[in-house]
């Protein structure tokens, strides 16, 4: 390595020599992350306090804990050196799939709703498929970082990819459809960052695609039955899942459940107006019309409350985060840190859209909650966990001037 100008003229000590040419550490702390997710978190509790203020159904003080929890979770992970996870893919599989069929465990698991088993009871009901998220996210950047940023032969482009669909596969026998294209969104963002050839992931779309196409088939020539006089059940698909599709190609198919549901979101983010009507008075979910109003819908309360300023506030939040988790993944000296970053960045973005396109009828009508908004202690405690994750990426990369991981990312 090159000396600086001062060392090369002047005859210096060896020890002031050797300080002077070791690597800088990277700063512990990045203080606009910090400062962006801070206003994020008080913002997103701020609507989810007016939306439960009058709903005995939750407890603001759950959402609280839920931070409270989280907020040490991320600075435990932050202080982990994440390049020491780069090889354990397998440990990283089996604890995910322990996760999410945890709920199958006899006297252990729970019904979330709708026939789905999402919940386990060990004191208090935790959800497992959104802590398996953090799983599917490591299980993904060290899988592909692997590669090294080739992954341009068929067969190892399959065997990964079908590594990556396990978790999808175990999180649809609850089922949670929401969750699981969560998954799928990770695992792609995974692929495409990490080098996997175009004509792969074109043809991985569309046999994803005719998988879509195929499951709407089966189901209604093959597994079709009627359950009573002119009411018809499906085996593949859950009704309210087959509605929603539906109500998204055809928005006026159904005007008594999702249709509904649909309509009094756009009527709820309409009436909001350029400076909404105030915290505390959202009529749409305050008298009932708008439905899981903290969870799904909490943009509808958020548009209501506050109009068009205060959703211009959070996306201009979200933007800003997302802008520098990109600074913090192209800074990065390897490429597992980089996807690391990046999943949890594609996860975030295919939540943020989805949620609120579902609510204005750009997007179909799913259980995927607004990232630090929704109201959900395990919800918030995972997202504060993948925040420590990218400050651990921030933190270590450059902590002992090496290269961690498998390469580094062009």
């Amino acid at each position: 390595m090159a000396l600086p100008p001062q060392i090369n003229s002047v005859k210096m000590p060896d020890a002031a020599v050797a300080e002077a040419t070791r690597p800088r550490k990277a700063s512990r702390f990045n203080l606009p992350f910090l400062v962006v997710v801070a206003l994020l978190v008080g913002y997103g509790l701020l609507v989810v306090w007016s939306a439960v203020a009058n709903d005995p159904d939750y407890r603001f003080s759950r959402q609280l804990s839920g931070a409270a929890v989280g907020a040490v979770c991320m600075l435990l992970l932050w202080q982990v050196d994440y390049r020491r996870l780069g090889d354990l893919w397998v440990v990283f599989l089996v604890v995910n799939v322990a996760l999410i069929l945890s709920p199958h465990i006899p006297g252990l698991g729970t019904d979330a709703g709708m026939g789905a088993m999402s919940w386990i009871k060990v004191g208090i009901q935790v959800q497992p498929g959104e802590f398996a998220k953090v799983t599917v996210v490591l299980l993904a950047a060290s899988l592909v970082a692997r590669y090294g940023g080739q992954l341009d032969q068929a067969r190892e482009y399959l065997k990964v990819l079908g590594v990556l669909l396990i978790p999808f596969l175990c999180i649809m026998t609850q089922p949670d459809l929401g969750t699981g294209l969560v998954y799928l969104f990770i695992s792609a963002m995974a692929l495409i960052m990490g080098g996997a050839r175009p004509k792969f992931l074109l043809v991985t779309l569309v046999v994803g695609i005719l998988a879509i196409v195929a499951v709407f088939l089966v189901d209604e020539f093959v597994f079709k039955y009627e359950k009573s006089p002119g009411v018809y059940e499906y085996k593949l698909l859950k009704n309210y899942q087959r509605n929603r599709l539906l109500v998204f190609l055809n928005p006026d198919s159904d005007v008594t459940s999702e249709g509904w549901n649909l309509k009094q979101a756009q009527i709820a983010i309409g009436s909001g107006g350029l400076f909404g009507k105030g915290l505390l008075n959202a009529t749409q979910s305050t008298h009932g019309f708008l439905p899981e109003a903290p969870t799904d819908f909490i943009f509808c309360v958020l548009a209501e409350e506050l109009g068009f300023f205060g959703v211009a506030a959070l996306l201009a939040l979200y933007v800003s985060l997302i802008l520098i988790c990109f600074r913090i993944a192209s800074s990065s000296n390897d490429l597992f840190g980089m996807l690391i970053v990046m999943c949890i960045v594609g996860m975030w973005l295919f939540q943020i859209l989805e949620n609120i396109g579902m609510t204005c009828g750009l997007m179909p009508i799913t259980g995927i909650p607004l990232p630090f908004v929704s109201y959900g202690s395990s919800f918030m405690v995972v997202n504060f966990m993948m925040l420590g994750l990218i400050g651990s990426v921030w933190s270590h990369n450059n902590a002992s001037g090496k290269k961690g991981g498998y390469a580094t990312p062009h």
